[in-house]
Order: structure tokens, then sequence, then C-alpha cells
């Protein structure tokens, strides 16, 4: 499913001649001698920041006012090894532990922007357990790895792993947990539990902040060599995507309007409908907002280190690149003035 932005080509009116672009011809021509850039959602049409913004500033025409030609592809498969590999550009991913963990296996990614200073992890439970300590004896489910938040709850919580049933999920229906199928997940907080919630099913959940981890949500990452070659295109890119992104906290009801139509429109809306993606924003736009040092998007090394000496504990690597190898903190900082996102035109 791809959605193209502006194109290219001999065609095209000046940027001088077209009322619709905000920047220079000069700064036009480069951003559209840099060609058709691919983004790639890490979750489809979810309406998560580093995804929903993406779609958004496609539909608002922020890309076309910067002369970007971007074409999204909303599958949500191998986002990182088509980045690294040069296939696409752009992808989000849901944390920097995500981040840290690609980073060990590809040298060829770098984030550049960090969306939340809070985790988005949970461990979401069948009422029956009222404790982590209680999960020994009982079985855990996980998507993909236990992550490391989730096993430095587990150890902060006093628990022996050993003593837990480790189980890989594949069905990604949270009643799973309400029914007994499986005791306890490792989920997404905005998503599953949040589902059970609307459902007036009854759970327990625990979140890293209980258990005194931190963590960061949601991050984008650009491919490493087309940052180095198109610097002012990458960073026009996330001017327009944060664009859109702060058109979606300050209205929440048009934006997740515009993310669920697209999502029904491609074929998406039974995967993604209305409801659900309110819910999952009024969360997750909180997380946007939670460090009130940062603007949306901003990061710091310092942000990071909690979550890197976690990623060197339980990410079972056995060489983790310095931060300043996997990140760039200026890019996204250099958009701000004083904590307003520089828009042309303005």
């Amino acid at each position: 499913m791809m959605l193209s932005a502006c194109a290219g080509g001999s065609a095209t009116p000046p940027a001088a001649q077209n009322d619709d672009v905000l920047i220079s011809q000069a700064d036009c021509e480069r951003n559209r001698d840099a060609g058709t850039i691919t983004y790639i959602s890490g979750y489809g049409y979810s309406a998560s920041a580093g995804q929903l913004d993406v779609f958004l500033a496609e539909e608002l025409g922020y890309f076309d006012a910067l002369c970007l030609d971007v074409e999204i592809n909303a599958s949500g498969a191998n986002g990182q090894q088509l980045v690294a590999s040069g296939q696409a550009q752009f992808t989000a991913l849901g944390s920097a532990s995500d981040v840290m963990l690609a980073a060990a296996n590809s040298k060829n990614l770098t984030a550049i922007a960090t969306y939340g200073s809070v985790s988005p992890f949970s461990i979401f439970a069948n009422e029956a357990v009222t404790s982590l300590k209680g999960l020994e004896g009982k079985k855990l489910g996980y998507f993909i790895n236990l992550t490391p938040i989730a096993s430095a709850m587990l150890d902060n919580a006093g628990v022996d792993v050993s003593k837990v049933e480790l189980i890989k999920m594949t069905n990604y229906d949270p009643t799973v947990v309400t029914r007994g199928q499986v005791d306890a997940i490792v989920g997404y907080a905005s998503n599953q539990p949040e589902s059970l919630r609307a459902q007036g099913l009854p759970f327990s959940e625990f979140m890293p902040a209980d258990e005194g981890v931190e963590g960061t949500y949601n991050v984008m990452e650009v491919n490493t060599q087309f940052l180095t070659a198109n610097r002012e295109v990458v960073s026009d890119f996330m001017r327009a995507s944060l664009k859109a992104l702060e058109f979606c906290l300050d209205d929440h009801d048009e934006c997740i309007d515009m993310i669920a139509k697209l999502a029904e429109d491609n074929n998406q809306g039974s995967a993604f409908p209305r409801d659900q993606l309110a819910r999952t924003w009024a969360v997750e736009s909180g997380w946007v907002t939670s460090n009130p040092d940062l603007a949306p998007g901003m990061q710091t090394e310092e942000q990071w280190e909690p979550e890197y000496e976690l990623v060197k504990r339980y990410g079972g690597i056995d060489t983790l690149p310095a931060l300043s190898e996997m990140m760039d903190t200026e890019l996204v900082a250099a958009l701000y003035d004083d904590g307003a996102l520089i828009w042309p035109g303005k």
C-alpha cells in the first residue's frame, strides 16, 4: 500500500511559480533532486508518533510545500532491513532499545528523533496475578523478544525468570490473558490493555515506572548514507512530519478521522478502526509531551542512557556501539526556536 507525495520531473513548475511551495527555488530543487524518499511504517496505520504524522504530512500537503517526493509503505514489514540496505530511507521503531538492538547488526542506521521519554511497554496480566513476583510458575507471553525493559522490570521485582514459562506470541488478541490461555503478556501499553479497558474486562497491569525502569517512546531512523549526502532534505522531511505531529496534538479528532479514513481506503480499516486509533492516540499523545525539557522529536544522549545500560545488561549483545554512533542529537533540535517548530512562511 503506497502513497505518493509531489512528483518530480521536468513538467513540475519551478518553485517560484508554485504558490503552494514555501521554500526557495534553490531549496526546492535540492529536495526534488534527492528523488523519491521511501518511508516504511513500523505498524500499518497505527496512531503513533513517527507514523501517523508521516501519513498526515502527506495528506495535509506539508511534504508538497517543501518539494519532497515521499512514498509511504504501510505494510509494516522489514523496515529496518530496507532502510539499512538503502531500499528505503526512513522507518520508525518502538523505543531506543529497538534501535540499539538493531545497531549491533547494522552500521547504516541513524536515529534522528525520539518522540517521548517514557517506555511504551507494560506487562498486563490476568486479574489473579497481583504482582510481577506472582508470575513465577505461570506463563508470560512476548512478541519478537522479551525486551530489555521487561527483563529489568522482572529483575527489579525480584522475579526468578527461570520459574516463568516464556511463550512467543503470534496472536495479538489481548483476551487470551483474561481467558487464562496465558497469564500475562509484555505488550504495548496504548494498545492491548486499552482494548481490554474498552471491553470492560478486568486485568492487572504493571508499568516500567512502577519498578523504577526508565525508557523512551518511538524513534525515527534514517539510512545513514542518505543522511550524510542529504542532511537538509532529511531535515525538511522531519520538519514536515513534526508539523503534522503538531496538528495531531492540537486537534485529536480531525487527526484521527484522517488516519482512520486512510486505513479504510487502503484496506486496513478492520485492523485499525477509528475507536482503536482514538484510544491509542489518547495515550500516546501524552507520551509525546512527557518531557517538558524536550520539544517533540528532540533527543539527547542523556535521555537514552538508562536504556543503554539495560540493553548492555539484558540485550544479549557482545559489543554495543557508543550512543554517539547510533543517534544524531542536533538535526531535530535545529528545527526548533525556543521550543517552537520553525516553519517557512510563518
